[in-house]
């Protein structure tokens, strides 16, 4: 008997985010349980060094301040490898960490690998999608098919 996809991956608001561990880009772990006691923001984002992805990432980038004055933990997270995440880092300056899901694990237990259309061809690949976890690990906010223009405003109107 297979376990049911439905459960594991739909976010709900109230229920425990799912468990992850995955690498950054200088290769550290990083996990749910590392993060117990801080509000974490994790961004999902289809591909390093694409135009939609870039300004996503530049748009944490420039209200990181805020984030951090918030006492908020931002993470962003795609299945590109840690060298790919260490020269997107390095290209853009961004202060904060990305999360290697090289394994599609963590994407597919967040419930962000979708299948998706672009010119009449199907594929698979991540949705744009944003995960508020509080503090005790449980999901606070889910914002999925993310539109990159204004979404880290509404992010951090919804901190306040």
């Amino acid at each position: 008997m297979t376990k049911q996809k439905t459960e594991e991956t739909s976010l709900k608001v109230g229920k425990k985010a799912p468990a992850f561990k995955v690498p950054n880009e200088a290769g550290e772990m990083v996990s749910l349980a590392s993060l117990k006691g801080k509000k974490v923001v994790l961004y999902f984002y289809p591909k390093d060094m694409t135009p939609g992805c870039t300004q996503e990432s530049c748009d944490f980038r420039d209200s990181f301040a805020r984030l951090k004055k918030l006492g908020v933990k931002v993470y962003g997270v795609s299945r590109d490898s840690v060298a790919s995440h260490t020269k997107f880092i390095a290209k853009n300056e961004l202060p904060f960490s990305l999360l290697s899901d090289e394994s599609g694990k963590m994407t597919e237990a967040y419930g962000v690998w979708k299948e998706k259309s672009l010119y009449g061809r199907k594929y698979m690949g991540i949705e744009r999608t944003t995960v508020i976890i509080d503090e005790d690990g449980k999901i606070e906010k889910v914002y999925p098919k993310v539109s990159v223009k204004g979404h880290v405003d509404q992010v951090l109107e919804d901190l306040k």
